[in-house]
């Protein structure tokens, strides 16, 4: 072999074998120093921030926030720190959520509203909705088990007379739905004792949350009769949307992405219903109880048919011979008669 093409081919591996030398060793430097540059950011005390979506006027519960570590230089005083003393969890269940809260951002003071501040109940309502309270009593409000965040029904119970003779129609109707409870005697908060258990108090007001429309209804329907709470299921919403859905009483725009189509449809589930209404007459309970409304007595409407007779006989007379059939008037002149069909 060639001294000169053995020397080049030994020239050329020392090359390589430098260049792959110099290589690593760069790459490693650069990966050391990129890890050094990255500093921990040291954290600060645990702030409370939301778990789930809290829109305007939803109530807070125990899974709508939780507690969790926070950048020390983002801390900013408004925030709710673990171990304050306003930050207890347990005196936080039952505030309203003045300013919509997305998940995972912390919770300030001005986003929430407690019982004791000015402007709660009006935080609590919904866009377009009302308050109207109505009172209970321990048989009519489910014995003090109706709590703030609850949904009721709305039973009215009530006598109808009739126009006749014998005892009136008993009824009651389920005059309204899905009712959001607001308050019960002023307490916005499930009152609880020393061990922190719920304790049951009957009430003498609720105040619910309601349409205008229905509002006005539930007005007049106190001055007709008795007013009962019917305390709904959690899981009668579900089964309420699932109802309008199938009668086509929701209808979700084309285009809606599902986030968008959730938000729509939990809406409308959280609506209260005046429509599709039941009733129970005292018949359905009691054989011995009515089905309709008292109608008038037969001897009432033949002392109105002898009455009604009577009067025509009187204008009979006035205008000349009440004539019984069919008959023709004719008149000649002033002078009007009443001729019968048939006669001369």
């Amino acid at each position: 072999m060639d001294v000169k093409k053995v020397a080049l081919l030994i020239g050329a591996l020392l090359i390589a074998v430098v260049t792959a030398v110099l290589a690593k060793n760069m790459f490693t430097g650069a990966g050391a120093n990129q890890a050094n540059a990255a500093p921990a950011v040291p954290l600060g005390p645990k702030v409370l921030v939301a778990r789930k979506p809290l829109p305007v006027g939803s109530m807070i519960d125990p899974d709508s926030f939780s507690y969790q570590p926070w950048p020390q230089e983002l801390i900013q005083g408004a925030y709710y720190t673990q171990g304050s003393a306003d930050g207890d969890p347990q005196k936080m269940v039952g505030m309203v959520v003045r300013n919509a809260v997305t998940p995972g951002q912390p919770l300030t003071r001005g986003t929430l509203v407690g019982p004791q501040d000015r402007g709660f109940l009006a935080a609590a309502l919904g866009a377009g909705m009302r308050a109207v309270t109505v009172p209970v009593t321990q048989t009519t409000g489910v014995a003090g088990f109706v709590f703030a965040g609850d949904r009721v029904d709305m039973v009215l119970t009530q006598a109808v007379e009739g126009g006749g003779d014998g005892p009136p129609l008993k009824v009651s109707e389920t005059i309204v739905r899905n009712l959001r409870v607001l308050a019960t005697d002023q307490q916005m908060d499930q009152v609880k004792d020393k061990d922190g258990k719920i304790t049951v108090k009957p009430s003498a007001t609720v105040t619910m949350e309601a349409t205008p429309r229905i509002a006005e209804k539930i007005a007049v329907a106190q001055s007709m009769g008795t007013l009962s709470l019917s305390l709904r299921s959690i899981a009668d919403n579900s089964a309420e949307l699932e109802r309008a859905v199938a009668s086509g009483e929701v209808k979700v725009p084309a285009g809606t992405n599902p986030a968008q189509e959730r938000q729509m449809l939990l809406a409308v589930a959280n609506q209260p219903l005046d429509s599709n209404t039941t009733f129970t007459t005292g018949g359905d309970v009691s054989r011995f109880q009515r089905r309709t409304v008292p109608s008038k007595p037969v001897a009432a409407s033949a002392q109105t048919g002898q009455a009604m007779a009577g009067l025509g006989h009187a204008l009979g007379s006035a205008f000349g011979a009440a004539p019984m059939g069919p008959s023709v008037r004719v008149s000649r002149g002033n002078t009007v008669t009443v001729v019968p069909v048939g006669a001369r």
